[in-house]
């Protein structure tokens, strides 16, 4: 064999695919515990108060033998919801309108907002990604009391409508309106929907919208036909990201309103576990566990929905 020549296939040999599984198990484990310790022990904390009884005290006292659960709390909590006496269900129902009224609220706003970012900042894209961004370097609790600044009888909010002629007398904005609730949801969640919603129109190839302008597609019809579909997946991700923090929400009408006629389910689970008596801190950790039952579906909806583009782009 001449010098400098290589015998053919005496290269270095990949490793076997047990030590490629092997290799990102141990990465991965770091992520495991940490999901393990902060997420399932808890949860399996709830279950056993959920399943558990009441001491002499009124203390729950978690039991954390499945054999042993009982099924007082559910009972309980189910005449809440759907009994003779039940308080829940009228909240549950409001809290979905709540939901609901913010999120179609935050997509109308969000949508144009991305989309300009996207397609027509030009060289000024990064300063509006900053001004997207610096809402998360204030706190949430910063931003809804400037809100409360802005919504009081002698704040801005009333002194524009009456400078505009638009009222004649201050709104007690802070007194209890659903309004000013739905709107704290926007204002508080919406920065979240604008990211994910510019993260996913930005991906959008323009010689796809080009060619749908050279098949003789107008502006309206090019948006309908082609940016609107393509961006799908980005609006199930933001309202997804949005709505389901927005349905455990209770600190936005603490700040609000406080008052009974807009309570939200977060709020009725927040009152009974920070209570004294052991039978609502049972029933909270109930409602704890049903809020999640209720919050798989969207999310096992998303993955397959993902799946499903995924394989279709493939």
């Amino acid at each position: 064999m001449a010098p400098g020549q290589e015998r053919v296939g005496s290269g270095r040999r990949n490793p076997p695919k047990s030590q490629h599984r092997l290799f990102w198990a141990v990465l991965a484990a770091p992520g495991i515990i940490w999901l393990a310790l902060l997420f399932i022990v808890p949860f399996y904390a709830i279950l056993a108060i959920a399943g558990g009884q009441v001491d002499l005290f009124g203390n729950p006292v978690a039991v954390w033998n499945p054999l042993h659960w009982s099924t007082t709390n559910l009972s309980a909590s189910w005449r809440d919801v759907a009994g003779a006496g039940a308080f829940v269900g009228p909240i549950l129902l409001r809290t979905l309108v709540y939901v609901a009224l913010a999120s179609v609220i935050a997509l109308l706003i969000a949508y144009p907002a991305a989309y300009f970012v996207a397609r027509f900042a030009g060289r000024r894209k990064a300063l509006f990604l900053i001004l997207l961004i610096a809402p998360f370097w204030i706190s949430y609790m910063m931003r809804m009391l400037a809100w409360i600044g802005l919504l009081q009888t002698d704040g801005y909010v009333n002194k524009a409508l009456i400078w505009l002629h638009l009222i004649s007398q201050p709104v007690d904005w802070l007194g209890g309106l659903g309004f000013t609730v739905v709107l704290g949801l926007v204002y508080g969640y919406i920065p979240y929907l604008i990211l994910v919603l510019y993260a996913g129109l930005d991906r959008i190839d323009p010689a796809l919208i080009e060619a749908g302008r050279d098949l003789g597609l107008g502006r309206v019809r090019t948006f309908l036909r082609v940016t609107l579909p393509l961006s799908r997946q980005a609006i199930l991700t933001g309202m997804l990201i949005t709505v389901l923090p927005m349905l455990g929400d209770y600190f936005t009408n603490q700040l609000l309103s406080g008052t009974s006629g807009t309570t939200m389910f977060g709020n009725v689970i927040d009152d009974q576990l920070s209570s004294s008596g052991g039978v609502l801190q049972g029933e909270g950790a109930v409602f704890s566990l049903l809020f999640l039952l209720v919050l798989i579906a969207p999310m096992i909806y998303y993955v397959v929905a993902t799946n499903r583009s995924s394989r279709a782009a493939t």
